[in-house]
């Protein structure tokens, strides 16, 4: 399926009316009400489609509507204040990528307490990212890359989403383990980064592409997967720890989250719910046709990822300079 066939699927079906209210009145009171499932980023983006997906997958369980309310800015600070000064209840809910736990170690100041203001209930995806190359630079395997990168001057190009995003740690990551100079463009999101390196504006990127047949047909030319096992959608490229980087890796990943306070029975009704909407196919269709995989479940141990991709990048980001103010 394509992207935009996705897009126009979990738009309609995120704001699918209420159904099947014996269900709601069987399990409980909650939700007696609608939930609003704030989103990061804008329309369109993996998270968004992400939300979405859960989020129908909800309103048909509970009988109630689960509304996504968009409020891209600052790499999800906008949106991480909505949640965190929202009640405890379990009606505000929020999909979110890594700059959630990235976003304390890069912000001077932010408008909420990056670690207790957050409930976390399920972790739902990760991606493996490509490294991926304008077809005009000179290079067809990472080896070549790097030594290029050596060499280049100006040092190359790498584009992300912003400072902070999953792009953004990936091409820092990079650099740093591979002992390079590499400048960073931050773009407001992936989709503008992507096809600005399409247009050959910048050299690389570090992301997931928007589609496979953007690959296969020439317009982006992908060296190697972030992950540390090669991807199950593209066996043919190497890792880049098996390409020249040894120990390096770094995914994309989503989350859902809720405010502070939430009582633990919700908590756990959400979580479990959760994982019956990640073995749904609307979320696997989602994650499945960008390359992902599904990794629902408990919320102790979306709290333990959460602490340990922020412990895993704190060196990158301090060496990286990657401050906001």
């Amino acid at each position: 399926m394509k992207r935009s066939t996705f897009l126009r699927a979990a738009t309609a079906l995120a704001f699918a009316p209420s159904v099947a209210p014996a269900i709601v009145r069987a399990q409980g009171t909650y939700p007696d009400k609608q939930i609003r499932m704030v989103i990061p980023f804008a329309a369109g983006g993996t998270t968004d489609l992400m939300a979405r997906a859960v989020g129908q997958h909800f309103a048909q369980a509970w009988g109630q509507p689960v509304v996504a309310d968009n409020r891209a800015g600052a790499n999800g600070v906008v949106a991480g204040e909505i949640v965190a000064k929202a009640p405890g209840d379990g009606y505000t809910l929020s999909v979110v990528a890594m700059g959630h736990a990235i976003n304390p170690l890069i912000y001077r100041k932010l408008p909420y307490d990056g670690v207790n203001d957050f409930t976390p209930i399920s972790l739902l995806a990760t991606f493996p990212q490509l490294v991926l190359v304008h077809p005009s630079v000179k290079a067809n395997t990472l080896p070549e890359l790097i030594q290029l990168a050596k060499t280049a001057s100006p040092p190359l190009t790498y584009a992300s989403g912003g400072n902070g995003s999953s792009q953004h740690l990936a091409g820092a990551l990079f650099a740093h383990m591979a002992k390079l100079n590499l400048t960073h463009v931050a773009y407001k999101g992936g989709n503008p980064a992507q096809l600005d390196l399409m247009a050959g504006n910048v050299n690389m990127m570090i992301t997931q592409p928007n589609s496979k047949e953007l690959i296969t047909t020439g317009k982006m030319r992908a060296l190697a997967v972030s992950s540390s096992r090669r991807s199950q959608y593209y066996p043919e490229l190497p890792t880049v720890a098996e390409a020249g980087v040894p120990g390096y890796e770094s995914v994309a990943w989503y989350g859902l989250l809720g405010p502070k306070g939430m009582p633990p029975d919700v908590v756990k009704k959400i979580a479990d719910e959760t994982v019956r909407a990640c073995a749904g196919e609307g979320a696997r269709s989602i994650v499945a046709g960008q390359g992902g995989d599904m990794v629902a479940g408990t919320p102790a141990q979306f709290a333990e990822f959460i602490a340990a991709e922020r412990k895993r990048y704190e060196a990158i980001v301090r060496e990286a300079n990657m401050t906001v103010d």
